[in-house]
């Protein structure tokens, strides 16, 4: 079997009886290994000690008086938010369950760094045994921010941490259609390039084609069922809308900030003007293979996601909107 995303950390990770994954201190370990954590050649007693009794034993308790007694300003936030991090882990049997509590709870006092690395290893773990690269690709905009680079009629996906590093209008390659070479080149994933993923899937350098009526949008469409069952255990279809025309929205989840302004303004009755319509990346039809765990207001009806860009172009996709957004009963006796 091809692996993928490794530098997530997931093979650090148990799992219990039904596929969850269980914190092992290894996983924890690698978090206080961060550069942020290392104690640089100037810090302080104190900080140099916690850091060493730490990697020793991860999950010793730590007093907020030990933070605090750390001489530096910086390394005593960067402390605060990892320790807060573990503490939440360790108070859930998996990482899916602390996961769901977190978002269900609201709580926006974690660094969106580590909600990210956690959606990333829960994503490796729901995908586990995926044969498909665009769908791994599709599934990296739950938690990469993406750049959006236009390129003639096609709606193309670049990592923005990548692109970030190279020029704000990188040569798109598009293997022998485009054929061009400078040091900002960006691959885009194709059927001709696909096989090229498994060795690149941790360095997020290949750009994603989310044009309408191709293959982009149902591979997303995918990767959000497959979200969904695994952190719900519901089973979903989503495929993907060319537009909404006179369709009735009865209930939408916007998959981003961008697309809940959006979708509050059609919501309203009020009609987008171009430019706001513009901003619309994807649109999709989502129903429950067990209708019956809709609310009763939406039972039998469709409910549509909707995705969309900021005004400077960038995709901040919230995969946590999937999770507490849907019209869905029971919530709690399904998870």
């Amino acid at each position: 079997m091809k692996d993928f995303w490794i530098a997530c950390g997931h093979h650090l990770l148990d799992r219990d009886a039904s596929g969850g994954l269980r914190v092992t201190d290894e996983f924890l370990k690698a978090y206080f290994a961060r550069l942020e954590l290392m104690p640089p050649q100037d810090a302080c007693a104190v900080e140099r000690r916690l850091h060493r009794e730490l990697l020793a034993d991860p999950r010793q308790p730590v007093s907020p008086d030990e933070i605090a007694a750390i001489a530096d300003d910086d390394a005593r936030g960067n402390w605060r938010f990892v320790l807060a991090f573990r503490d939440h882990l360790l108070r859930h049997p998996t990482l899916e369950a602390a996961y769901l509590s977190l978002v269900r709870s609201g709580a926006n006092d974690l660094p969106p760094l580590f909600v990210n690395q956690l959606a990333h290893v829960i994503l490796r773990n729901a995908l586990d045994g995926c044969r498909d690269p665009l769908v791994l690709r599709a599934a990296e905009l739950f938690f990469r921010p993406q750049r959006i680079l236009q390129h003639e009629q096609a709606l193309l996906l670049g990592d923005d941490e990548m692109i970030g590093g190279h020029s704000l209008t990188p040569v798109l390659s598009l293997m022998s259609m485009l054929g061009a070479a400078t040091h900002a080149e960006v691959d885009v994933l194709s059927e001709e390039n696909a096989e090229d993923y498994w060795q690149r899937s941790d360095h997020f350098d290949m750009a994603f084609n989310l044009t309408a009526g191709g293959r982009g949008p149902g591979a997303l469409g995918q990767a959000m069922a497959r979200w969904i069952s695994h952190l719900l255990g519901i089973d979903a279809a989503i495929v993907p809308l060319r537009e909404l025309q006179d369709a009735r929205l009865t209930w939408y989840v916007g998959l981003d900030v961008a697309a809940t302004q959006l979708g509050d303004r059609l919501w309203h009755g009020e009609e987008l003007d171009e430019r706001s319509e513009g901003r619309v990346l994807a649109l999709f039809q989502l129903t429950f293979a067990d209708a019956s765990l809709a609310i009763e207001e939406v039972q039998g009806e469709p409910v549509y996601l909707i995705l969309a860009m900021t005004p400077d172009q960038k995709l901040r996709m919230k995969p946590q909107n999937l999770l507490t957004g849907l019209p869905i009963k029971r919530l709690e006796m399904v998870t």
